[in-house]
């Protein structure tokens, strides 16, 4: 049987005699391959995140949905993933990393399909919220697992690869999707799943024994905290995600919505400190470097899910480009990305992670700072170096947040540990896409107000290019002039969703700056006190 989940800190760096340890990574063979394996089902499961966001539009004309529709196809995969994943630090210590895991693989498998499958639109949000639901079990296993079965003295490897797949996943995703729809079909966005699915439950269920169940916990499982969680996290998800579109708490559902999640919040807390099991336990808060790490990985979330929205809607909104041209220049990002994580696995061993950080997030800053300048006219080349910049920057921050966070905790608070660590991280995205499209509709309001003024009858530049539209258009239609007043208004309107896309940059780059500063003031982690088993 493979060893349980407790490692010294003194783990021997040589295979010890009849041990089979491989002595650059510190575990067995059948290990590493059950543990790679538990990787590459994550990256499937964060990668479903975003793999539909450059592919809406086919989705919504293969299922005849509607504009109000379709957003729900990456809505209820998100409110359902928030659910679970908080949820699966207690189901891998009831079932076993091995049984929560496979499961896990095997149930995203089936959904993938039925996601294929589906012919109506009401069919698909079934079926994501079921594909998010159990695919979120799968994301926190192993970062629990990458700092309980490998030696400290191997952070350097293991952090990077979890770090490089937890972040690139979703940066991918646009570039994945837009290739598959585009070559394809938007069915292929699902069935991409199938086969590798299989095979990641079959690898898990036949090299992963890395910890025991502990059954008796289904006895005593909260289903009153359960239930009080999911509503609390799924009303919270809902509020943020729609909130913007129906102008926040002008909106009845949005205000319903918001109602029930306070009132779920206070039940699951008040049950989190009271139960005798709770779903989900707060003790690893008392570590202050997790406390600090889970407010730099919620902040590392909006730049992650962020701007790999921010991206694609300006390239298609402003620039008319397809899937395949959105996802071809988000591409940069992840090349970045995997360029610098060999990099940056050596850099964690030799620098402060204080200092990692405070450059992670001074690069978000730069890149955020460098695309404030945003016009109508910027592309691939104008997007490269702020692009390199957030790839580069990603990987600075979570290796150190990574190891902040969980790396000081015992192994038995890691499972439910990992699940808080990784909700903070999609709860910043949720956050930071609702801050972005709260500011981009008030900033684009303001600036169409401002550029009316300047465009309206006695200003002599508005009737000049006015005159000269007319001019333009008289030649190609009979209807010359009233043609001309609605290119004139198209004018107007890109050039004030350019102006707010700048004002939501300058936000993010007062933000990254403000965290790089808060890294510089946190106390120096103190190394190899993780507790041990023994």
């Amino acid at each position: 049987m493979a060893q349980s989940t407790t490692f010294d800190g003194a783990a021997p760096e040589a295979p010890a005699s009849g041990d089979g340890k491989l002595a650059w990574i510190g575990v067995t063979p059948r290990e590493l391959a059950g543990f790679l394996a538990m990787v590459f089902g994550m990256f499937m499961a964060i990668l479903d995140i975003q793999i539909v966001s450059a592919s809406l539009s086919e989705i919504q004309a293969g299922l005849s949905a509607s504009a109000d529709e379709i957003p729900w196809v990456q809505t209820s995969y998100l409110i359902a993933e928030v659910v679970m994943i908080p949820l699966s630090g207690l189901l891998a210590r009831a079932l076993s990393t091995r049984v929560l895991f496979t499961a896990s693989a095997i149930g995203f498998t089936i959904a993938s399909a039925l996601c294929a499958t589906a012919t109506t639109i009401d069919q698909m949000i079934v079926y994501r919220a079921l594909q998010g639901f159990i695919g979120g079990g799968m994301i926190p296993s192993v970062f629990a697992v990458a700092f309980t079965l490998f030696p400290p003295s191997k952070r350097g490897i293991v952090s990077p690869m979890i770090g490089l797949v937890a972040t690139l996943a979703p940066t991918i995703g646009p570039t994945v999707g837009g290739y598959l729809s585009n070559a394809f079909s938007w069915h292929w966005l699902f069935l991409v799943n199938v086969g590798p699915g299989i095979l990641v439950a079959l690898a898990v269920f036949f090299l992963v024994d890395f910890d025991k169940p502990d059954h008796s916990l289904f006895r005593r499982f909260d289903v009153l905290g359960f239930a009080a969680m999911a509503l609390f996290l799924g009303s919270m998800e809902y509020v943020l995600e729609e909130g913007p579109r129906y102008d926040w708490f002008d909106d009845s559902t949005i205000t319903t919505f918001a109602i029930l999640c306070v009132a779920g919040g206070i039940l699951f807390f008040w049950r989190a400190f009271t139960a005798v099991q709770p779903i989900v336990e707060f003790r690893a808060f008392r570590n202050a470097n997790f406390a600090f790490g889970c407010a730099f990985s919620f902040i590392m979330g909006i730049g992650l899910y962020g701007l790999t929205y921010l991206y694609p809607v300006y390239l298609a909104q402003i620039r008319g480009y397809d899937a395949l041209m959105i996802g071809e220049t988000m591409f940069v990002t992840g090349v970045a990305m995997f360029l610098t994580a060999p990099l940056v696995g050596r850099l964690s061993q030799i620098l402060d992670p204080r200092f990692m950080m405070f450059t992670g997030f001074m690069g978000f800053a730069l890149g955020t700072y460098v695309a404030s300048g945003i016009t109508v006219d910027w592309d691939f080349h104008e997007l490269l170096v702020p692009q390199i910049l957030r790839g580069c920057s990603l990987m600075l921050c979570m290796v150190p947040i990574n190891n902040l966070s969980l790396g000081t905790l015992p192994p038995d608070q890691l499972k439910n540990a990992s699940g808080l660590y990784n909700l903070t991280r999609n709860l910043g995205g949720a956050v930071g896409l609702a801050v972005i499209n709260t500011v981009l509709n008030n900033r684009l309001d303001l600036h169409l107000a401002r550029l009316h003024e300047s465009v309206s009858w006695g200003r002599a530049k508005a009737e000049e290019m006015l005159a000269g539209l007319t001019q333009q258009m008289a030649e190609k239609i009979p209807d010359g002039d009233l043609a001309a007043l609605k290119q004139l208004a198209l004018v107007v309107r890109r050039q004030a969703s350019v102006l707010a896309f700048s004002d939501v940059f300058i936000v993010l780059t007062a933000l990254f700056a403000g965290m790089a500063l808060m890294a510089v003031f946190m106390s120096k982690p103190v190394e190899g006190v993780q507790a041990s088993g023994h």
